[in-house]
């Protein structure tokens, strides 16, 4: 089985005029760790998570920069029991759909820098006829202006899966242990590392670099076969 990187195009290569200027409603504070001395705020994305119920719900409005580990580990455990089993909740972490304004035309797929992929819902139709596994389109809450405006949904994609320690800097293998971040550039060789990979997935997240999404060759044959637009892949070997 090959895997791919799935990323946007440069802006040279963009036919489609479609954008969107959005946020969502809550997150988890970023964190200065005390441990690595580093100021955490990870790249992960929860658009189902809904956390309206919560006594914390307006608080996680605000983004800050929390200092007291103690303090952000109780608001993660407060987060927790709505999140799904596979999340890891790193400090920065957001939740609820993406709400804003949108406007232009919209490819079938869209991908901003790698981090957040979306999707018109014929598209995500499109793909689980063809029997892609594990697709979670989450209906955002972008508003056109203009007639005839697509329905976009936002892939919830989890995250499984690892840079193999052959590609990583020395020494920079394992996350924090106290706030749980992984503190490495992205490789200029990345490996995968297959005994991490997920076998019920044809899209996921990396663990230890959120904003890396891999997809199957299964998935990205079909992308190219169905005539998907403006997506790039670049070939990830699995060691």
């Amino acid at each position: 089985m090959k895997y791919y990187r799935l990323d946007s195009v440069s802006y040279e290569s963009v036919r489609y005029t479609g954008e969107y200027r959005a946020e969502r409603r809550w997150g988890l504070p970023g964190l200065h760790c005390p441990t690595c001395g580093g100021d955490c705020v990870g790249l992960e994305f929860y658009p189902s998570v809904d956390l309206s119920g919560l006594p914390a719900a307006k608080q996680l409005e605000d983004a800050w920069q929390e200092t007291d580990v103690e303090k952000f580990e109780r608001l993660r455990q407060l987060v927790k029991p709505l999140a799904p089993a596979w999340a890891r909740l790193a400090p920065g972490a957001s939740f609820g759909p993406l709400t804003g304004s949108a406007h232009g035309r919209f490819a079938q797929l869209y991908t901003l820098d790698g981090d957040t992929v979306l999707i018109r819902r014929e598209a995500l139709d499109e793909l689980h006829a063809e029997g892609l596994r594990e697709l979670k389109g989450v209906r955002t809450g972008l508003r056109f202006r203009q007639r005839n405006a697509p329905e976009l949904l936002e892939l919830e994609v989890e995250m499984h899966g690892l840079f193999h320690p052959d590609c990583l800097p020395p020494g920079k293998v394992d996350p924090c242990g106290t706030c749980g971040c992984y503190r490495f550039p992205l490789p200029k060789q990345p490996l995968l590392d297959g005994a991490s990979l997920p076998e019920h997935l044809d899209a996921f997240r990396l663990r230890n670099f959120t904003n890396v999404i891999v997809i199957t060759e299964r998935f990205a044959d079909t992308l190219n076969r169905l005539g998907f637009e403006e997506f790039s892949l670049r070939e990830l070997p699995v060691r």
